[in-house]
């Protein structure tokens, strides 16, 4: 994996603006704070967010995959204030769940998710290396 940034551009904060890899590709589906139980987290934002990242990392696991594999994250969430508001949470549990900044990212606002208590929906793609 290469992450890629064009020259003169500063370096982004908290992700890439892009990324290069090959292998074999895993597609994470739209991952929400909730347990294997569906028991949403208790704690607001950053709870969900910590949940949702690690039903990430159970299904890149599933798929012989690992958080240093992922290449792209997309990030929808109900309340930008929360979600900007939890930051230094978000980062915690980033930092110890995935590891590094290196995905490219979108983070959206979203009027809503399917979920009525969801407050963010966590989608990845990873790319093993071949």
């Amino acid at each position: 994996m290469q992450v890629l940034l064009p020259p003169g551009w500063p370096r982004p904060r908290g992700y890439a603006n892009g990324v290069t890899a090959r292998g074999r590709m895993v597609f994470v589906a739209g991952m929400i704070g909730w347990d294997a139980q569906g028991r949403f987290a208790e704690g607001g934002m950053a709870a969900q967010v910590r949940q949702a990242l690690q039903n990430v990392v159970d299904v890149l696991k599933a798929g012989d995959a690992r958080p240093e594999h992922i290449v792209r994250m997309t990030w929808y969430v109900t309340d930008k204030q929360a979600y900007v508001a939890a930051y230094p949470e978000i980062g915690v549990a980033f930092r110890e769940l995935i590891g590094s900044f290196n995905a490219a990212m979108t983070a959206v606002e979203v009027s809503a998710l399917i979920e009525d208590q969801a407050l963010v929906e966590i989608e990845a793609t990873a790319v093993v290396p071949d």
